[in-house]
């Protein structure tokens, strides 16, 4: 982002750490809460299909997400700021190296799924025709299809749009200005912004046992998907705070949403996956830091007046 040259920038404003947690917490209750709105507050009929259900939840969504928003720029006085791109950027919304702030993550975070990407490949393989040619026909045929029945699928829009930009827009470019604002430090603010994350999922609790599921597998289900939220809010904080791209942990997280959890073990590939997997995990652990320089997503850094505190990263 390239900052203005004046020789003192702007001061971030300074708000009670307490309040900066309330304010979370009530982001993260306010997220879940709004979706059950229509049937507990707005006395609306039962959604008659999935189609209708997840419309309303869309709607919600947005809904909550537009409130945060409103009210994190109202915490940390953003109306202050003269130049629109300036208000845009305390929640990462940027042009500037729009493409740097997705490529990089999007490699980086695929290095993951090495073993994935193995696994997939060798079932394609094997799945595909390979007789005269027909081969590349086939998958072409698949993938249009699939493509073509995915943009009318609306578990597809709620787990690669609607999810991602609404969760990261919530619980990245809110939550964190807000504590570092609070005065947190990054470290922390990477380690237990996730708490606030996780929370709104504990929803799905309540709704497996709606479905019938007995009380010990739903904790179970639940417990794996926290522990998910949680290792995965880690990472998205990182990308957040280093980059200052609100774009970063977007694509990070519609990607691991299309790929689900890491594998690691294939007994039809005989080894590879996993071989795939230790050498992929490695990479990624040691291009974590370089692959994530403020450098890499902003022409200067001294002088900055952004509120993520990026700039100041040591």
């Amino acid at each position: 982002m390239t900052m203005p040259s004046a020789p003192h920038p702007i001061s971030p404003p300074v708000i009670p750490g307490t309040a900066a947690v309330a304010a979370c917490a009530a982001m993260a209750v306010s997220y879940v809460a709004v979706l059950y709105a229509p049937t507990l507050l707005l006395r609306l009929p039962p959604a008659t299909s999935l189609r209708a259900f997840f419309h309303r939840r869309f709607v919600c969504a947005a809904f909550s997400s537009t409130a945060s928003v409103l009210a994190t720029a109202a915490l940390l006085r953003v109306w202050s700021l003269s130049d629109s791109s300036k208000a845009l950027a305390v929640f990462g919304i940027r042009s500037d190296h729009l493409l740097e702030a997705v490529v990089i993550p999007l490699l980086l975070t695929s290095l993951v799924y090495a073993g994935s990407f193995v696994s997939r490949l060798w079932v394609m393989s094997s799945s595909c025709d390979r007789d005269d040619g027909e081969m590349g026909v086939g998958c072409t045929e698949k993938l249009a299809h699939w493509m073509q029945t995915s943009l009318q699928d609306v578990m597809v829009w709620r787990n690669y749009v609607v999810a991602p930009f609404t969760e990261e827009l919530v619980f990245r470019a809110c939550m964190i200005p807000l504590l570092l604002c609070g005065g947190f430090r990054m470290s922390n603010i990477i380690f237990l912004s996730p708490i606030f994350f996780s929370l709104a999922h504990l929803n799905h609790l309540f709704e497996l046992h709606q479905q019938g599921c007995n009380f010990i597998r739903s904790l179970l289900i639940v417990g794996l998907q926290l522990g998910y939220t949680v290792i995965f809010g880690w990472y998205a904080a990182f990308l957040f705070i280093r980059t200052g791209n609100l774009m970063s942990p977007i694509v990070a997280h519609i990607f691991c949403n299309m790929m689900g959890l890491p594998a690691f073990l294939s007994p039809r590939t005989r080894g590879v996956t996993s071989v795939a997997f230790m050498a992929g995990s490695i990479s990624f652990f040691y291009l974590l830091f370089p692959a994530t320089s403020p450098q890499l997503y902003n022409a200067k850094l001294d002088g900055c007046s952004c509120w993520h505190g990026y700039c100041r990263w040591s």
